[in-house]
């Protein structure tokens, strides 16, 4: 009997303010930052993920920092050892614009609907990945508004996001 493939074996995670808290106004890499903060539930959600096999990828429009130095940060909280990729502008030389998305397709050789994106602004996150046939999850901790239709559903917590994998995800 052959297994149920799983729904979106591949999830793209922003990386400010949904995996770690940003700082807007600092204009160092976070990995050189005095004190870094992760999201609460990420731990949790990127245990599950990784367990249930799928492929874990951070895709950020962060500019400051390069791949190494986004591990780095990352390796502080250590969630390093989740992602299996990571694009940014200073590896890609793309905003995170439709073909910023395309380019992470093509260079992953997987077709958007395997894939899901998890991230905390609506047009970044939810509506261009929308546009290139990605299903989103908008990680809205700001407000308890909710954006629901065919290609993107709305979290408030990494805790919604757990029971979101478990009921749709498998």
């Amino acid at each position: 009997m052959a297994e149920n493939p799983l729904y979106y074996p591949t999830v793209l995670f922003d990386w400010g303010d949904t995996v770690m808290y940003d700082d807007p106004a600092s204009t160092v890499p976070m990995v050189e930052w005095t004190e870094v903060r992760v999201v609460e539930g990420i731990a949790d959600v990127l245990t599950d993920l990784h367990a249930s096999g799928r492929r874990i990828i951070l895709a950020t429009s962060a500019s400051v920092s390069d791949e190494g130095q986004i591990r780095g940060a990352l390796g502080r909280v250590d969630l390093d050892k989740y992602f299996s990729h990571i694009y940014c502008f200073k590896n890609t030389h793309l905003t995170k614009g439709e073909a910023f998305y395309r380019h992470i397709l093509a260079d992953l050789n997987v077709p958007a609907s395997d894939v899901l994106m998890v991230g905390d602004s609506f047009e970044k996150d939810v509506q261009i990945p929308n546009a290139v046939g990605i299903f989103a999850v908008w990680f809205n901790q700001r407000s308890d508004e909710i954006r629901n239709n065919e290609l993107h559903t709305t979290v408030h917590s990494m805790y919604d996001l757990r029971t979101f994998f478990r009921i749709f995800g498998k």
